[in-house]
């Protein structure tokens, strides 16, 4: 028992022992921690008061500063004070001299302005004796010539007016005859400069088209049995199939190119796909009106890309393209467009008018032949309702109207149409005729002027392009020659349709022969 209580007694003495020395330990880190609390706020305190210390004394110096620049300040306004004060001092001096000229000014324009009063009392003095002196002059000349004022005056008038009427008629008469020749000669320069500057090659349409077999045997499978193939062909397509001894060719008739080259195309097709029987045939060709529409789109764009011109509608663009497949005497409508186009632009440029809406003009001038055996009425007037239709300017309605004659030229631009149709029309080889249209035309013509009274002989030359009439000189004099001209053209103009232009001259002469023996 005592051998236990002795190390419990030990225990309870180290720990009292080591609470006695934790808390003397923590006493004297508590004594630290304050001291060095003081000592912190100390040196803080002192701290704050040198820093009070440093901005007051910056302060000072900021004060400082300031005063010296705003005192600075104040010596450079003074001293532009005192340069304004200046320069008013001088202006004032300068305002006080000039109001001194001025005051100088006015006392000697009121003198010179009293002596202009003076001179002009004066002047109407001299001026009312010098009308009395006149007036007497007058009097005595008009005893002298037995003549009033009145009468006098109308006399001379009159004398002035025959001489000048003279003279006027004359001047007007010179300037006629040069402003011809200078036209004339000046159209030709005109037009030549432009045809020479716008070549096209000639192209005749044909009313057949020959399409190339593989063999003769195709000929059969065209035909089919009976000959179902070919009239189905020919019913749907609206063209002649001539199948003779040719070989190894089918030739297609017809007057419209159009169905002419929708019936090329399904014919090409069906030898390629070697089955050809009527519901294959209708099966192609709806496949190739479909695919045609497309072509005739891109005639039309290619068209007027390649005139340069922009903002048509589509539909008049697909109009435009169905050109291509119409003819006029053989010569493709949508090339002549073209060409009338062109040539249009030229003389438009050469002439100062407006160049792209000459092209235009030229361009649409037969628009209505693309649609005339669809609508009824002459092209002239579908071309009109079409322009109208999309909304063209009234120029271009007006050339359409007027390209042919049918309606009064109201531009410029109207004319310079007209005039590239027929340069377009009428050059060698552009369009075609057939003999006896040729021969039926010179003969119409040779009557025309041989119906008429006082003709001796008509005869048509060149083509067709003149006419010469001799008449009867002891039956028609100078004047009559010139109303049977004219007689002539307007008889040629109602009756006949002919392409471009008939020089129509009168011969009259007097031959006086003898024989010497």
């Amino acid at each position: 028992m005592n051998d236990l209580l002795f190390p419990i007694l030990l225990v309870a003495i180290g720990l009292l022992a080591g609470f006695i020395i934790a808390f003397i330990i923590n006493s004297l880190k508590i004594n630290r921690a304050s001291k060095r609390a003081e000592a912190m706020i100390i040196q803080a305190k002192k701290d704050i008061d040198k820093a009070k210390r440093d901005a007051a004394i910056e302060q000072k110096e900021e004060a400082h500063k300031l005063k010296i620049e705003l005192d600075k300040e104040v010596r450079e306004k003074k001293e532009e004070l005192k340069d304004s004060e200046k320069r008013l001092l001088q202006r004032e001096s300068s305002l006080d001299k000039r109001d001194e000229m001025y005051q100088k000014r006015e006392l000697s324009l009121d003198d010179r302005e009293e002596k202009l009063s003076l001179r002009q009392v004066e002047i109407q003095e001299e001026k009312s004796k010098v009308e009395e002196i006149k007036k007497e002059q007058l009097e005595l000349l008009e005893k002298i010539s037995g003549f009033n004022k009145t009468e006098a005056r109308d006399l001379v008038m009159s004398k002035v007016k025959e001489d000048m009427s003279l003279e006027i008629a004359e001047y007007i008469r010179e300037s006629e005859n040069e402003a011809k020749l200078t036209a004339d000669k000046t159209a030709r320069e005109f037009i030549v400069s432009s045809m020479q500057r716008y070549a096209a090659d000639i192209a005749n349409d044909q009313t057949v088209t020959v399409v190339c077999l593989p063999n003769d045997e195709m000929k059969g499978r065209i035909i089919g049995r009976e000959g179902r193939n070919i009239r189905t062909i020919e019913a749907i397509t609206g063209v002649d199939l001539i199948i003779d001894d040719t070989p190894e060719a089918v030739v297609l008739s017809s007057f419209d190119p159009l169905r002419r080259e929708i019936a090329r195309v399904t014919l090409e097709n069906l030898i390629k796909d070697g089955r050809i029987h009527p519901t294959r045939i209708e099966e192609l060709y709806d496949k190739v009106c479909k695919d045609m529409k497309q072509k005739i789109i891109e005639y039309g764009q290619e068209a007027t890309f390649e005139l340069g011109l922009t903002k048509f509608d589509p539909e008049l663009v697909e109009i435009i393209g169905k050109l291509h497949f119409r003819t006029s005497y053989g010569q493709n409508a949508l090339q002549h467009s073209i060409e009338v186009s062109n040539l249009s632009g030229l003389l438009a440029a050469e002439l100062g008018e407006n160049v792209s809406l000459a092209k235009r003009a030229g361009l649409l001038h037969d628009i209505g032949k693309a649609i005339d055996h669809e609508i009824e009425g002459s092209h002239v007037d579908i071309g009109v309702d079409i322009a109208k239709k999309y909304h063209e300017d009234p120029v271009v309605i007006n050339a359409i109207a007027s390209h042919h004659g049918d309606s009064a030229a109201t531009s410029v631009t109207s004319t310079i149409v007209a005039i590239a149709d027929t340069l377009s029309a009428s050059r060698p080889g552009a369009r075609n005729d057939s003999l006896e249209n040729y021969i039926n035309r010179l003969s119409q013509l040779e009557d025309l002027g041989n119906d008429i009274e006082g003709v001796e002989k008509t005869f048509a030359v060149q083509a067709g392009r003149e006419l010469r009439v001799i008449v009867k000189p002891e039956e028609v004099d100078d004047l009559g020659a010139h109303k049977i001209a004219r007689e002539i053209k307007e008889k040629i103009e109602d009756k006949m349709k002919y392409p471009g232009t008939i020089k129509i001259t009168v011969v009259r002469e007097t031959r006086a022969q003898e024989e010497a023996k």
